[in-house]
Order: C-alpha cells, then structure tokens, then sequence
C-alpha cells in the first residue's frame, strides 16, 4: 500500500484532480470532519465521488472515523489550544478509537487522505498518515 496525503485548499478544481490522475490514486479517503463544505464546491461528497471517478477512476471514500472531533477543531482554530496539544489529543484519539486495522482493506492500492489544509505539516491527515506507516511497516507516505 501507499498513502498519499493532498489538502484543497488554494487548489482548483483542475489541478486537484489532475494531481490525483498523475499519481494514479485508486481511492480518496475523506477524513474530513465534514464532507458537505462550502470552501470548495468540488469537494462536496456526492461532486467529489462523481468528479474521481469519472476523471481519475477513483474510489471515494468517506473515512469520518479518522476526522478530529468538533471541539478538538474548534479549540485550535480559535486558539485555546496549540499545535502540540492539538497532535497529542489527536494521537489519543487514534488510540482510543483502535480503527487502524481499517487500512488493511487497502493493501496493494495507492490511497490518499484527504482533507482541506493546504499543507501537512498542521493537519491530522499527516498525523494519521504517519500512524499508518508506523502499524503497516510496507507502507510508502508521500504528500502531493
């Protein structure tokens, strides 16, 4: 398995998916809290699953499981908390709902998580991307 990680933001629409067709994903796990955003019309649920399969021959899946809760979110985008304590209540998260195995439907295929951060460095798909590698040693981690 490979896991690649991309976030929307500040993306079009044609360069979104001509990065997923480039790196030949085979299905788009949806981490995202929330999959019916208005930040990006073309990646609503229903457009999204449209858009990857007509164009990248895709699968779409939404992986709410792998999301941060709501107030995790909110208290780091409103400040009460930083991005150290935001990755260890994440990473307790994770444990605490022990749904890794999840990722073993997966072998063989090119899989990248999504979310809507531009860059991975502060988002918990790069958080989720990395436990996986750590649970399934084979595993390649590249973020588009």
């Amino acid at each position: 398995m490979e896991i690649f990680t991309i976030g929307y933001a500040g993306k079009s629409a044609e360069a979104f998916f001509e990065v997923i067709k480039a790196n030949r994903i085979d299905v788009l796990l949806d981490i995202r809290l929330w999959n019916t955003s208005q930040l990006a019309g073309f990646t609503k649920k229903w457009d999204l699953q449209y858009f990857l399969r007509q164009i990248c021959d895709c699968d779409y899946v939404w992986a709410s499981q792998f999301a941060p809760t709501p107030a995790l979110l909110d208290n780091y985008k409103s400040g009460n908390i930083d991005w150290s304590e935001y990755e260890k209540i994440y990473n307790d998260l994770l444990n605490t709902r022990n749904n890794l195995e999840f990722f073993k439907d997966f072998h063989g295929k090119r899989v990248c998580l999504l979310c809507a951060e531009a860059m991975p460095e502060r988002c918990h798909r790069r958080l989720l991307a990395e436990r996986v590698t750590e649970t399934h040693k084979s595993v390649c981690l590249i973020h588009l």
